[in-house]
């Protein structure tokens, strides 16, 4: 038992479980992107990228164990993984892949320490969030070196401090539309940087999925997502900026899968719920009617699509059942 003898709580169990569950996932993902990475440097990076992973496996089973909780199936890389598949992507599409998928352990790590009571949870927790951090700071270290670093847009510094006068600045539809602000220019482009990504991705899986009904929802996930990126790159063109490339051609031929359809219908669905959680970042930094009711929509369209992508796993028998409360109701009839 732990020093305390405390009980894990709700938020700890279900932090936990979702950490671990993500992390065996990347795991299987990591492993055969090194497969075939030929680049040194991001063969380090994929290298380094995985052993967080690892890492963080082993803590949370630590956990687990001393309280007899039962370990997730989650995801193996001798059942989820052909590292015999041909290679899927370019060696540069591994650094755009790293830099979405850690911004979403990021996020959720940093939100999770709040809600850690217990001293070694929220020390593992806290470490997590600490060895994410170092690793996108190496990771857009990595990008800047081979030249493929996507900036966020720049902006003339104010030449003074001034105030708000008109309640128009919060308009976006109709007559005199105020060009975007510092906040919402950088929302606008880290949700590009995230879903051309994801696009890529979708491209790769709907390639390779074996079971019609995963193909189409990959499928179906690239077109919400290319219009996603349609609708923020022309918030920034009207004003003169430039969105963000796309990722398209990083994405090889090839329709033989390197993972199972159960990992990569869980990858789009964990990595679109984390979207729910920019997209409202997005809007609780945004000014204008207009980019607030369009990333409103946007969380709408996730969340239908990742709704659907649930009711496929569970009629497949692929969806894992979280920690949850006792259902007393049951316990009652069962009487």
């Amino acid at each position: 038992m732990n020093s305390t003898n405390e009980k894990l709580t709700s938020a700890e169990m279900g932090k936990l479980w979702a950490v671990y569950m993500g992390n065996s996932m990347a795991i299987c993902v990591l492993t055969y992107y090194q497969k075939h990475c030929q680049d040194p440097d991001i063969m380090e990076i994929l290298k380094k990228g995985k052993s967080i992973s690892e890492k963080i496996i082993a803590e949370i089973v630590k956990i687990f164990h001393k309280e007899n909780f039962p370990i997730p199936i989650g995801f193996d890389v001798k059942k989820d993984a052909n590292l015999d598949a041909p290679r899927l992507f370019a060696d540069e599409f591994y650094l755009h892949y790293l830099k979405y998928t850690a911004k979403a352990g990021l996020s959720l790590y940093s939100t999770a320490i709040p809600m850690m009571i217990r001293k070694d949870v929220r020390e593992i927790v806290i470490g997590f969030n600490r060895d994410t951090t170092d690793f996108l700071v190496a990771l857009n270290e990595t990008l800047e070196k081979k030249g493929v670093l996507t900036k966020p847009p720049v902006i003339p510094i104010p030449k003074e401090v001034s105030f708000i006068q008109k309640q128009s600045y919060l308009a976006g539809f109709f007559g005199d539309v105020r060009p975007l602000q510092a906040l919402e220019i950088a929302h606008l482009q880290d949700n590009l940087e995230n879903n051309v990504a994801s696009k890529g991705l979708l491209i790769g899986f709907s390639q390779v999925a074996k079971h019609k009904k995963v193909k189409e929802f990959m499928q179906r996930g690239k077109e919400i997502t290319m219009d996603h990126i349609k609708e923020c790159t022309e918030k920034l063109n009207r004003d003169n900026l430039p969105g963000h490339p796309l990722l398209d051609d990083l994405v090889e031929p090839s329709t033989i899968p390197p993972f199972s359809d159960k990992l990569m219908t869980f990858h789009k669905i964990d990595m679109f719920s984390m979207k729910i959680r920019s997209y409202a970042n997005a809007i609780s930094l945004n000014g204008r009617r207009d980019i607030g009711l369009m990333f409103s929509k946007f969380i709408l369209d996730v969340g239908k699509y990742v709704e659907d992508g649930a009711n496929l796993m569970i009629d497949e028998g692929w969806f894992e059942k979280p920690p949850h409360a006792i259902d007393r109701e049951m316990l009652a009839d069962d009487k």
